[in-house]
C-alpha cells in the first residue's frame, strides 16, 4: 500500500483514541497478496501451536519434498502420509494438509476464483474443509489474500492486547467478544490494519 494511501488508514483508525496512542510506535505489518493459496492455508496448518523458528523448519523441509519448488495441489495430495509425517507433521496434520488439497482439486477452484470471492465466501468455501477453523480462515483472509477488513476475535493476541488497551473484562467470553465486535466495527473498513497494528503493539512490549 503506498504512503498516500495508508495516511488514509491511520487518519480513520485515530478516530479511535486508544488506538491512535500506539499508531506512531509501530509499524504494522505490510498487507500483501501471495498466490498458490493452497499451499499458504497449508503452511498455516503445519505452524499452528509451533514457534515461529520450528514452523519455518518444518515448512522448509515440506518444500524440500518437491525439489525447493512449491507444490501444487494435486502434488501435496499424491505425497504420501508416511513422507508428510517424517518432516515432523502429526498424524491430524497430515490428514488436515491432504483435505485442503482434495478440497482444491474436487472442487477445481483456482487462486483466481478464490480472489473473486467475498470475504464470508471464502470463509464458508474453506471452513467446510476438516481441520480448517474460522480463525485459520482469517489469517488467510489478512496475510495471503490482503483482505483489509477482517477481524480476528478468537486470536490469543488481539484478545489480550484488546483486554489491556481498553480495560475489557474477560471473565464473561460470550460478553468479551460482543465488545470486542462493537470496538472493532468502528475500525472497519480497515479491521485488518487495526489487528496489525495490535499484533505489533503487544510483540513490541
Amino acid at each position: 500500500m503506498e504512503n498516500k494511501d495508508h495516511a488514509a488508514v491511520k487518519a480513520h483508525l485515530a478516530k479511535d483514541e486508544v488506538l491512535a496512542a500506539i499508531l506512531e510506535t509501530v509499524e504494522p505489518y505490510p498487507l500483501v497478496h501471495h498466490k498458490n493459496i493452497c499451499l499458504r492455508l497449508c503452511a498455516s496448518i503445519m505452524s499452528q501451536q509451533l514457534s515461529t523458528k520450528v514452523a519455518a523448519v518444518i515448512y522448509k523441509r515440506f518444500l524440500e519434498l518437491y525439489g525447493g519448488n512449491e507444490p501444487t495441489p494435486r502434488q501435496i495430495l499424491d505425497t504420501p502420509f508416511d513422507a508428510l509425517r517424517a518432516i515432523g507433521l502429526s498424524g491430524n496434520k497430515v490428514n488436515y494438509v491432504h483435505n485442503v488439497a482434495r478440497h482444491m482439486i474436487e472442487n477445481q477452484v483456482d487462486d483466481e476464483q478464490i480472489d473473486r470471492m467475498s470475504d464470508e465466501q471464502v470463509t464458508e468455501f474453506f471452513t467446510a474443509i476438516k481441520g480448517v477453523g474460522r480463525w485459520t480462515t482469517e489469517m488467510l483472509l489478512m496475510f495471503t489474500l490482503g483482505r483489509e477488513d477482517v477481524f480476528a476475535p478468537d486470536d490469543l493476541g488481539i484478545q489480550q492486547s484488546m483486554i489491556k488497551l481498553y480495560g475489557l473484562d474477560s471473565t464473561n467470553k460470550k460478553e468479551l467478544r460482543k465488545r470486542m465486535e462493537e470496538i472493532a466495527s468502528k475500525w472497519s473498513p480497515y479491521r485488518t490494519w487495526a489487528c496489525f497494528y495490535l499484533w505489533k503493539h503487544k510483540d513490541a512490549k
